[in-house]
């Protein structure tokens, strides 16, 4: 395939799978410590099972942040929440862990690939626009998950 394909043009499943792959395998991403013991929001139970759910969110918020610009970490603990079990009463939503969206937001700024949006929140940068658009050319060239 040629050139132009973005982020866009490939499946979300198979974008954040390969670009969570990519972050851990370069090792540049800085992971907190607490990643084995926290929750990712209050309407969880338990900690995640997958060890490198961190490297996942970080590629999730990427694409998140590249499809919407000028998200801030409001937005992302909103997208991120879920419905809380209350028993026999009805369910409610429940924003997801603003510090573990704080962290993955300042552990991507740390190795460029967000920055600051000068009207709020946050924005992909253009070396991190260039690293997305060449995992999902990749993607595509690999023959999985194309949207076209």
């Amino acid at each position: 395939m040629g050139s132009g394909v973005t982020v866009k043009d490939v499946s979300a499943q198979a974008f954040v799978k390969a670009y969570s792959a990519y972050l851990k395998r370069t090792g540049r991403l800085e992971v907190p410590k607490w990643v084995d013991l926290v929750k990712t929001g209050p309407h969880k139970d338990l900690a995640p099972y997958d060890p490198d759910w961190f490297y996942v969110r970080a590629a999730s918020i990427a694409r998140h942040i590249y499809l919407r610009k000028g998200t801030g970490i409001g937005g992302l603990k909103k997208n991120y929440g879920g419905s809380v079990n209350r028993g026999v009463r009805p369910s409610k939503h429940r924003d997801g862990s603003g510090s573990v969206a704080r962290k993955v937001v300042q552990a991507l700024e740390k190795i460029s690939v967000l920055e600051a949006d000068p009207n709020g929140g946050r924005q992909i940068s253009a070396d991190g626009q260039k690293d997305l658009d060449r995992i999902a050319q990749q993607i595509v060239e690999a023959g999985g998950a194309a949207l076209f």
